[in-house]
């Protein structure tokens, strides 16, 4: 994950320098690792996030079993806000990407799908819909596991084997 995301840096800082914008994770769609036609370095990035949080949480889960009530809370409250937000993102770039394909077949030609972008928040710095879609598909997973994670009951140290 860190490698991808040092490389997807890299290449955003080289476009920037060349030609004073850049298209936020289009190196990462157009780059197919190991080999071609195999996943796309976003691919791999959504997978290593959602598998790198699950093992933080298997590894570090008993850290959260003293907090306070409020505190506990107020994490929920944060989780919960974050979530939001990721499943609305979610919705919103697929409806995005929906539209940008109906409107390219309807002018007879089917668009490079890996190439649509959303010019939002910054037409100078647009957003590829597809790394997009998948981030925020990747933060909703992840801020949705935790919101569960938060709200079960707390089990004893003693019952559960680390």
């Amino acid at each position: 994950m860190t490698s991808i995301t040092a490389y997807g840096i890299y290449a955003m800082y080289t476009e920037w320098e060349e030609n004073g914008t850049y298209v936020m994770g289009e190196v990462l769609v157009e780059t197919e690792f190991p080999y071609k036609n195999f996943a796309k370095l976003t691919t791999w990035l959504f997978f290593s996030a959602v598998i790198g949080w699950y093992c933080v949480t298997r590894i570090g889960w008993k850290k959260t079993t003293n907090l306070r009530s409020w505190k506990m809370a107020l994490i929920q409250l944060m989780v919960l806000g974050f979530a939001i937000i990721c499943l609305y993102e979610v919705l919103y770039n697929f409806t995005v990407l929906n539209a940008q394909v109906a409107a390219g077949i309807v002018d007879g030609k089917i668009p490079d799908i890996d190439s649509l972008t959303i010019a939002y928040p910054d037409p100078d710095r647009p957003w590829n819909l597809i790394f997009a879609t998948k981030v925020f598909l990747a933060a909703f997973i992840i801020s949705s596991h935790a919101l569960y994670l938060s709200t079960r009951s707390r089990k004893n140290l003693e019952e559960v084997d680390a």
